[in-house]
């Protein structure tokens, strides 16, 4: 079922409700008619909600990151770590607006442009996966009917010194050992830059590809031109080829015509040597007649 579901939820909102029939019809004719229930309960997604869906299922890994982000985000607030707020918020701000422009070429490429009304929409949705727990738990099923809308105190950029909106101070926690914290706090930059080590890598391979696919392209467009100019040449070659063929059957159609031409003479010609011979014969004949009677 929960395969089912996601298909549904990766098929692009025009096709959605035809195909949320389509899988209900299946479910109901295979008896499964709890099934059938849940699937036609299904609500089309917006736009936005689709591509931010199709964002998971497309990229896993990142999505992955940008969920842990968000939890280290979240803890950082939650402990009121300046440094870490510092820090995490500037990767939010360049992370969020990378994978909303992810999300907006995924759905070009599934064939559906985004407004920009869209767009803002993914990337509200983006923020409130970072700010709340419960956006990033929605988004991860890969099924999000609506855009989300985060928190306003989070979603703003506040500052560290501020707590998480509408919420009471938490009582403060004993506080650690100077070693104690110095470790922790190590721990966390350690944490942080392994985190940022990695975004680096991975957007030093994300251009690696890019170039591949470019120079990958320019070969395609060279190996086009050379088929191109192979086709333009062959074609000319065939019609200097037609054309040698038609005065080849012109020429043939002459001599044919000549040849049937000079067969008549021929018949003609042997005709007429066939009636002087016998003429000839027929006077030798007389003359010989004519001489044995004279004597």
């Amino acid at each position: 079922m929960d395969a089912v579901l996601d298909e549904l939820y990766a098929t692009p909102p025009p096709a959605f409700v035809s195909r949320r029939e389509e899988l209900a019809a299946e479910a109901r004719t295979a008896g499964r008619v709890e099934d059938a229930r849940r699937i036609h309960a299904a609500r089309r997604p917006t736009l936005a909600a689709w591509a931010a869906n199709l964002l998971l299922r497309s990229r896993p890994d990142e999505s992955e990151q940008f969920l842990q982000l968000g939890r280290a985000l979240r803890e950082a607030y939650r402990t009121l770590d300046a440094g870490g707020i510092k820090e995490l918020s500037e990767q939010r701000r360049r992370i969020v607006s990378g994978l909303s422009r992810q999300a907006a070429q995924l759905a070009r490429e599934a064939g559906h442009r985004l407004s920009d009304m869209a767009q803002q929409d993914v990337e509200s949705t983006l923020r409130a996966v970072l700010a709340d727990q419960d956006a990033a738990d929605r988004w991860a099923t890969g099924r999000l009917e609506n855009a989300l809308t985060p928190p306003s105190a989070f979603a703003s950029g506040t500052a560290a010194t501020a707590g998480p909106p509408h919420k009471p101070p938490r009582p403060a926690p004993p506080p650690p050992s100077r070693t104690q914290a110095k470790d922790e706090l190590a721990e966390r930059r350690r944490q942080k830059q392994q985190q940022l080590d990695q975004a680096r890598r991975e957007a030093k391979a994300a251009q690696q590809r890019l170039r591949d696919r470019r120079a990958e392209q320019a070969d395609a467009d060279t190996s086009l031109r050379r088929a191109r100019e192979g086709y333009d040449q062959a074609r000319q070659q065939v019609s200097a080829a037609e054309q040698q063929l038609r005065q080849a059957r012109e020429a043939l159609q002459r001599a044919d015509q000549e040849q049937r031409e000079a067969e008549k003479r021929r018949h003609t010609a042997a005709d007429a040597l066939a009636r002087a011979e016998q003429a000839a014969h027929e006077a030798a004949q007389e003359v010989k007649r004519l001489t044995s009677r004279g004597r």
